[in-house]
């Protein structure tokens, strides 16, 4: 019995690091999105994003606490378990980086950033000569 024990100690923490070892990524392409938050009252119904289904009511505070980012990358949680989530960017040329919380879903493979956080980082101009950033990202508590 004490064996069986130790096993499922041993597996649980496996799949723990597992887990956590899939929560950044490195090297993905962040573009920008006109969210513009501050101008529709941080309201996630006048945005129109994916997590206004289970997010929209939450208090003002909530939705203001962070920019908004849609979120496709390669690694964590998609759909509905990422809302809400957030994530740490930085900028690979620069080192530039902003916390931002996921709002909505992207299909362009890594961030969709707004494009007051985009332009946070882009503190070289690179970003917006070329449309798009190359940033590693971390989930990190909100």
């Amino acid at each position: 019995m004490e064996k069986n024990s130790i096993l499922v100690v041993v597996v649980v923490c496996l799949a723990l690091a597992v887990g956590s070892a899939a929560q950044s990524a490195s090297n993905v392409r962040a573009t920008y999105n006109n969210y513009n938050p501050e101008t529709i009252g941080w309201n996630y119904f006048t945005a129109s994003v994916y997590c206004a289904t289970w997010d929209g009511n939450k208090p003002l505070s909530y939705r203001q606490q962070y920019g908004w980012t849609a979120f496709c990358g390669p690694a964590g949680p998609t759909g509905q378990a990422s809302c809400g989530r957030c994530l740490r960017v930085t900028n690979m040329a620069t080192g530039a980086a902003v916390t931002v919380r996921i709002v909505d879903q992207c299909s362009n493979g890594g961030l969709d950033l707004d494009v007051n956080m985009f332009n946070q980082i882009d503190t070289n101009g690179i970003g917006n000569a070329q449309g798009h950033l190359q940033v590693n990202y971390q989930f990190v508590n909100c």
